[in-house]
Protein backbone atom coordinates (compact mmCIF):
# COMPACT_ATOMS: atom_id res chain seq x y z
CA UNK A 1 0.00 0.00 0.00
CA UNK A 2 1.35 3.42 -0.89
CA UNK A 3 1.80 6.29 1.54
CA UNK A 4 -1.31 8.28 0.43
CA UNK A 5 -3.44 5.16 0.92
CA UNK A 6 -1.99 4.55 4.40
CA UNK A 7 -2.63 8.19 5.31
CA UNK A 8 -6.24 7.85 4.13
CA UNK A 9 -6.71 4.71 6.27
CA UNK A 10 -5.15 6.49 9.27
CA UNK A 11 -7.49 9.46 8.77
CA UNK A 12 -10.53 7.17 8.66
CA UNK A 13 -9.25 5.40 11.79
CA UNK A 14 -8.85 8.75 13.58
CA UNK A 15 -12.41 9.76 12.66
CA UNK A 16 -13.80 6.42 13.87
CA UNK A 17 -11.77 6.73 17.08
CA UNK A 18 -13.23 10.16 17.84
CA UNK A 19 -16.77 9.05 17.03
CA UNK A 20 -16.92 5.65 18.75
CA UNK A 21 -14.25 4.84 21.38
CA UNK A 22 -13.91 8.44 22.60
CA UNK A 23 -17.68 8.68 22.92
CA UNK A 24 -18.11 5.29 24.62
CA UNK A 25 -15.00 5.50 26.80
CA UNK A 26 -14.77 9.19 27.68
CA UNK A 27 -17.83 11.29 26.88
CA UNK A 28 -20.66 8.92 27.89
CA UNK A 29 -19.23 8.07 31.34
CA UNK A 30 -19.06 11.81 32.08
CA UNK A 31 -22.62 12.26 30.79
CA UNK A 32 -23.81 9.34 32.95
CA UNK A 33 -22.11 10.90 35.95
CA UNK A 34 -23.72 14.30 35.31
CA UNK A 35 -27.15 12.81 34.61
CA UNK A 36 -27.21 10.31 37.46
CA UNK A 37 -25.39 12.08 40.26
CA UNK A 38 -26.07 9.10 42.48
CA UNK A 39 -24.36 7.81 45.60
CA UNK A 40 -20.71 7.01 45.28
CA UNK A 41 -19.34 3.51 45.19
CA UNK A 42 -19.33 1.93 48.65
CA UNK A 43 -16.07 1.67 50.57
CA UNK A 44 -13.55 0.06 50.09
CA UNK A 45 -14.23 0.50 46.33
CA UNK A 46 -14.43 4.26 46.59
CA UNK A 47 -11.35 6.12 47.70
CA UNK A 48 -10.19 9.66 47.11
CA UNK A 49 -6.90 11.45 47.06
CA UNK A 50 -3.66 11.05 45.18
CA UNK A 51 -3.83 7.24 44.97
CA UNK A 52 -7.27 7.26 43.33
CA UNK A 53 -6.28 9.99 40.88
CA UNK A 54 -3.04 8.19 40.03
CA UNK A 55 -4.88 4.90 39.43
CA UNK A 56 -7.57 6.61 37.33
CA UNK A 57 -4.97 8.41 35.20
CA UNK A 58 -2.87 5.25 34.86
CA UNK A 59 -5.86 3.21 33.64
CA UNK A 60 -6.91 6.03 31.32
CA UNK A 61 -3.42 6.16 29.79
CA UNK A 62 -3.10 2.38 29.58
CA UNK A 63 -6.52 2.00 27.96
CA UNK A 64 -5.86 4.79 25.45
CA UNK A 65 -2.43 3.39 24.57
CA UNK A 66 -3.86 -0.10 24.10
CA UNK A 67 -6.57 1.19 21.79
CA UNK A 68 -4.22 3.43 19.79
CA UNK A 69 -1.62 0.68 19.37
CA UNK A 70 -4.27 -1.68 18.03
CA UNK A 71 -5.80 1.00 15.78
CA UNK A 72 -2.32 1.61 14.34
CA UNK A 73 -1.86 -2.12 13.70
CA UNK A 74 -5.29 -2.31 12.06
CA UNK A 75 -4.42 0.61 9.77
CA UNK A 76 -0.83 -0.21 8.86
CA UNK A 77 -0.70 -4.01 9.05
CA UNK A 78 -4.35 -4.89 8.53
CA UNK A 79 -4.91 -2.20 5.87
CA UNK A 80 -8.27 -1.23 7.32
CA UNK A 81 -9.89 0.55 10.23
CA UNK A 82 -11.53 -0.56 13.51
CA UNK A 83 -14.92 0.29 11.95
CA UNK A 84 -16.84 -2.87 11.01
CA UNK A 85 -17.79 -1.31 7.66
CA UNK A 86 -14.11 -0.77 6.79
CA UNK A 87 -12.45 -3.72 8.52
CA UNK A 88 -8.83 -4.75 7.94
CA UNK A 89 -8.08 -6.79 4.83
CA UNK A 90 -5.38 -8.78 6.63
CA UNK A 91 -5.91 -10.65 9.90
CA UNK A 92 -3.97 -8.78 12.59
CA UNK A 93 -2.33 -11.27 14.96
CA UNK A 94 0.72 -9.33 16.16
CA UNK A 95 1.19 -6.62 18.79
CA UNK A 96 -1.38 -6.94 21.57
CA UNK A 97 -3.31 -9.41 19.44
CA UNK A 98 -0.65 -12.01 20.29
CA UNK A 99 -1.99 -12.08 23.86
CA UNK A 100 -5.73 -11.49 23.57
CA UNK A 101 -8.20 -11.38 20.66
CA UNK A 102 -10.02 -8.20 21.72
CA UNK A 103 -7.50 -5.71 23.13
CA UNK A 104 -9.31 -2.68 21.70
CA UNK A 105 -12.41 -3.46 23.73
CA UNK A 106 -10.25 -4.01 26.80
CA UNK A 107 -8.54 -0.66 26.21
CA UNK A 108 -11.88 1.17 26.02
CA UNK A 109 -13.08 -0.75 29.10
CA UNK A 110 -9.94 0.45 30.91
CA UNK A 111 -10.88 4.02 30.05
CA UNK A 112 -14.39 3.50 31.45
CA UNK A 113 -12.92 1.94 34.61
CA UNK A 114 -10.71 5.01 34.94
CA UNK A 115 -13.79 7.24 34.77
CA UNK A 116 -15.53 5.05 37.37
CA UNK A 117 -12.61 5.56 39.75
CA UNK A 118 -12.19 9.24 38.92
CA UNK A 119 -15.85 10.04 39.63
CA UNK A 120 -16.24 7.24 42.20
CA UNK A 121 -19.53 6.58 40.47
CA UNK A 122 -21.89 3.65 40.84
CA UNK A 123 -23.87 4.64 37.69
CA UNK A 124 -20.66 4.56 35.62
CA UNK A 125 -19.93 1.11 37.04
CA UNK A 126 -23.36 -0.02 35.80
CA UNK A 127 -22.60 1.63 32.46
CA UNK A 128 -19.31 -0.34 32.32
CA UNK A 129 -21.19 -3.61 32.83
CA UNK A 130 -23.57 -2.59 30.01
CA UNK A 131 -20.63 -1.74 27.69
CA UNK A 132 -18.92 -5.05 28.43
CA UNK A 133 -22.13 -6.99 27.81
CA UNK A 134 -22.70 -5.18 24.49
CA UNK A 135 -19.09 -5.77 23.42
CA UNK A 136 -19.29 -9.45 24.32
CA UNK A 137 -22.52 -9.91 22.37
CA UNK A 138 -21.15 -8.01 19.37
CA UNK A 139 -17.96 -10.07 19.36
CA UNK A 140 -19.76 -13.41 19.66
CA UNK A 141 -22.71 -12.70 17.37
CA UNK A 142 -21.09 -10.60 14.64
CA UNK A 143 -17.31 -10.25 14.72
CA UNK A 144 -16.25 -13.85 15.26
CA UNK A 145 -18.63 -15.37 12.66
CA UNK A 146 -17.64 -12.64 10.19
CA UNK A 147 -13.91 -13.20 10.76
CA UNK A 148 -14.39 -16.96 10.38
CA UNK A 149 -16.12 -16.35 7.03
CA UNK A 150 -13.47 -13.91 5.79
CA UNK A 151 -10.25 -15.51 7.08
CA UNK A 152 -11.34 -19.15 7.46
CA UNK A 153 -8.80 -21.59 8.86
CA UNK A 154 -6.32 -18.82 9.65
CA UNK A 155 -8.81 -17.24 12.08
CA UNK A 156 -9.91 -20.59 13.55
CA UNK A 157 -6.26 -21.45 14.24
CA UNK A 158 -5.74 -18.01 15.82
CA UNK A 159 -8.77 -18.52 18.09
CA UNK A 160 -7.29 -21.82 19.23
CA UNK A 161 -4.04 -20.11 20.27
CA UNK A 162 -5.24 -16.78 21.69
CA UNK A 163 -7.97 -16.25 24.33
CA UNK A 164 -10.92 -13.95 23.70
CA UNK A 165 -10.84 -11.71 26.82
CA UNK A 166 -8.21 -12.69 29.40
CA UNK A 167 -4.66 -12.14 28.07
CA UNK A 168 -2.24 -15.04 28.01
CA UNK A 169 1.37 -13.88 28.36
CA UNK A 170 3.53 -16.77 27.20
Amino acid sequence: MRTPQILWVLLKTAIFTIVVPCTVGWWLPGAVHRRYDAPALPRPWCFHGFGAQFLANFLLSLGALMYLWCAWDFSVKGLGTPAPIDAPRNLVVNGLYRYVRNPMYLGVAGIVVSRTIFFCSLPILFYLVFVLLCASLFVRLYEEPHLRDVFGEQYIDYCGRVPRWLPRFR
